[in-house]
């Protein structure tokens, strides 16, 4: 007989939103015109404000191609960016979309004929084109990486490099201490310092155009609130270099988001790039060949902010504004009544066992662990001062947990971060993902080492919350080892120099603990305390005879 099943409040699994009307999704597309490129990204709305990507579209328009040299935006780039912004919203409509935003940064604000640009669009194409600020920029390239990473506990920078500019911003315990704009755009930086069919450009000209980095940096670097712990970057030139390194390295398949660079890499990087001719860097594995030209001069920018913040460690963030602005269009859109939530909540339910079930998964064994986790993780919460919340992200890892079956038992585990991580569940922002798929990741098999690429691109709150979880998790399915939920009943105990978990069963446990006794060892490393199994039998009242 299993224990009651465990009251939990899931943000892992969301489902679709209705429209006005109740019967059909919210759909929403979001344009970003940029000083490079152009971008379509259309979406659907799911509960507490996260979307489902639908479509993605992107078009090298070279906006700032000129915006230097006469000020004004190139009249050949115009055609073309208003012939992509016709196909863009052509895509769109073909979804239904329920609204369409588009915004302009750096070119468009700039350039002397950036109002005749929007009329255009506006009188060709039907599209209204907001020209945000600097800071509007920052504030959504910081709210893209606050989603998809957890910044609370740590003073970071965040960089997102454009065409014609670069902003950055300082965030402390997850708020934003300062916005810093600068005229530092690859495309602007490349034009400004040359580059022809052979060379990139001679030493000298190379020292030229990182003496003239420094000098748009310094002033404001000198004003930074703090050092940062690392650095998010955001935008193309960013993605670029992960891709680069990951080619040169091997690491085929393996996601930008969230990837670790150093600073050496990058400036090894840019010594490599900087001495070949374009021909030559458009044959570079992970470089596409229409950011060939303007590839060293975007790594550079990244190597002289790194060395000017004495930031040794990047992070790769595969989204930005554009991803900032459509958070912002869900949050914006009405909330449903407690009614629908009360559904949705149901339906998340649902959708969770429903991954599970179509992977193969023991959906009663399933349940069951799920269930000792949450109880053993509530208990222990008060006693290691863990993260209330964290309940959700245990009870998702532990309903998840075996979904790897789906490609064999051996490295099962293995699998199941692959599978979670890829699956796009909806309502899991990509952080909250990123956790559940390594909880469930190390729930077998070896401890997370550094060597890990899955643990090291965590952060080191984060590590230590994965070490925690998965220990616990390890512990849950062990009391379950025999797969006929004989263990009911979980009671937590700390006491000086142990953790003692007393168990209920309603037969014979013996399998069950001695499977709890043999995964004790990550436990034991997690929370530095030993931890130990027994078995309470309630006593059974007997009726005396006078």
């Amino acid at each position: 007989m299993s224990q009651q099943p465990t009251e939990i409040r899931l943000t892992g699994l969301e489902s679709d939103l209705g429209a006005q009307n109740g019967d059909e999704p919210v759909r929403c597309a979001a344009i970003d015109i940029g000083s490079n490129s152009m971008r379509l990204v259309v979406a659907q709305k799911l509960a507490g404000f996260d979307y489902r990507v639908l479509d993605e579209e992107r078009e090298s328009t070279r906006l700032a191609h000129s915006l230097s040299v006469n000020g004004n935006l190139d009249p050949e780039a115009i055609d073309s960016s208003i012939s992509a912004l016709r196909r863009f919203k052509k895509i769109a409509e073909g979804f239904g979309v329920y609204d369409i935003r588009t915004i302009a940064t750096c070119a468009v604000r700039e350039a002397g004929n950036g109002g005749y640009f929007c009329e255009r669009a506006k009188d060709e194409v039907g599209i209204d084109i907001e020209v945000i600020s600097a800071d509007m920029e920052g504030q959504l390239a910081f709210r893209s990486v606050a989603q998809a990473f957890d910044v609370r506990d740590m003073n970071v920078a965040i960089a997102d490099i454009g065409g014609g500019s670069t902003e950055i911003v300082f965030a402390c315990g997850g708020h934003i201490e300062e916005i810093l704009p600068t005229k530092l755009g690859c495309v602007r930086v490349t034009e400004q310092y040359g580059i022809n069919e052979e060379l990139f450009s001679t030493p000298d000209s190379l020292k030229k155009m990182i003496a003239g980095i420094d000098r748009e940096l310094k002033p404001m670097i000198k004003r930074r609130p703090f050092v940062p712990q690392v650095l998010f970057g955001t935008g193309g030139t960013f993605t670029t270099l992960a891709s680069i390194l990951m080619m040169q390295r091997g690491e085929v398949g393996q996601m930008e988001w969230g990837y670790r660079i150093h600073r050496a890499d990058v400036s090894h990087t840019l010594d490599t790039l900087s001495k070949m001719t374009l021909k030559e860097r458009k044959n570079v594995p992970g470089l596409s060949a229409d950011r060939a030209d303007i590839i060293v001069a975007g790594i550079a920018i990244i190597d002289r902010l790194m060395h000017r913040m004495d930031v040794n460690t990047l992070r790769i963030h595969d989204r930005g504004i554009r991803d900032g602005l459509m958070l912002t269009m869900m949050e914006e859109l009405e909330p449903g009544s407690a009614e629908d939530k009360a559904a949705e909540e149901q339906r998340r339910q649902e959708a969770m066992s429903t991954f599970a079930r179509s992977c193969g998964v023991d959906m009663i064994h399933t349940h069951h662990v799920a269930d000792l986790a949450v109880s053993l993780f509530r208990q222990m919460t008060p006693l290691f001062d863990l993260r209330e919340t964290d309940d959700e992200t245990i009870y998702a890892a532990a309903m998840l947990q075996d979904v790897g079956y789906l490609i064999n038992y051996e490295k099962h585990h293995k699998h199941s971060y692959s599978l979670i991580l890829n699956s796009q569940l909806p309502g899991f922002s990509r952080h909250a993902l990123e956790i559940v798929a390594n909880v469930a990741r190390y729930h077998r098999g070896a401890n997370p080492k550094k060597k890990h690429a899955n643990f090291t691109r965590l952060s080191d709150n984060d590590q230590t919350r994965v070490k925690q979880l998965a220990a616990i998790l390890r512990v849950a399915g062990a009391l379950d080892r025999s797969h006929r939920q004989q263990v009911s009943k979980v009671e937590v105990t700390k006491h000086p120099d142990h953790i003692y978990v007393s168990i209920e069963a309603t037969g014979d446990p013996e399998v069950d603990l001695w499977a709890a006794r043999s995964r004790t060892e990550l436990f034991c490393k997690a929370f530095d305390t030993d931890i130990r199994f027994g078995l309470h039998r309630p006593a059974v009242s007997r009726t005396s005879n006078d």
